[in-house]
């Protein structure tokens, strides 16, 4: 039974935006595939819709493609860091708002500042706890209604 069945039977919203595809929670933009693969799992299992790039320059495109809920953006990416991604992103009117949290494997203090400085919304260094990463997604999500 699809979920568009199942809402209109059960008289409950659409679970599809209206371009007919499911609404996107959290944009994931990180290159290491295991790092991706366990950032998908958790997230999809904690029941949040995911959508994946793998690169800095794929970011703001799919950030407006897929308007997501939040973005989780590592630091490290290739083509465009997180941080030069950050930086447009919030310069941009129509993404500033959106919830970001920055992931990075430096943990340094110089990264969290610069995150900071670019109004990172959270940052989580890694390695990181499954636990950390759900709580502060599901925080930002609880804060964030930026498409409506």
């Amino acid at each position: 039974m699809s979920l568009r069945f199942y809402a209109a039977v059960c008289g409950l919203e659409d679970p599809a935006d209206k371009g007919g595809k499911l609404a996107v929670d959290v944009l994931i933009a990180e290159d290491e595939p295991s790092i991706l693969e366990a950032l998908d799992f958790i997230l999809r299992r904690a029941g949040w819709t995911i959508r994946s790039v793998t690169d800095g320059e794929a970011v703001l495109e799919a950030v407006r493609r897929e308007r997501p809920r939040m973005l989780l953006l590592d630091v490290m990416l290739p083509k465009r860091s997180g941080f030069e991604v950050l930086k447009q992103i919030r310069a941009t009117d129509d993404l500033k708002r959106i919830p970001v949290l920055v992931l990075t494997a430096k943990g340094q203090a110089q990264d969290r500042r610069v995150a900071e400085e670019l109004q990172a919304d959270a940052f989580v260094t890694k390695p990181y706890a499954n636990a950390e990463v759900i709580e502060t997604v599901r925080r930002l999500l609880d804060s964030s209604n930026i498409w409506q």
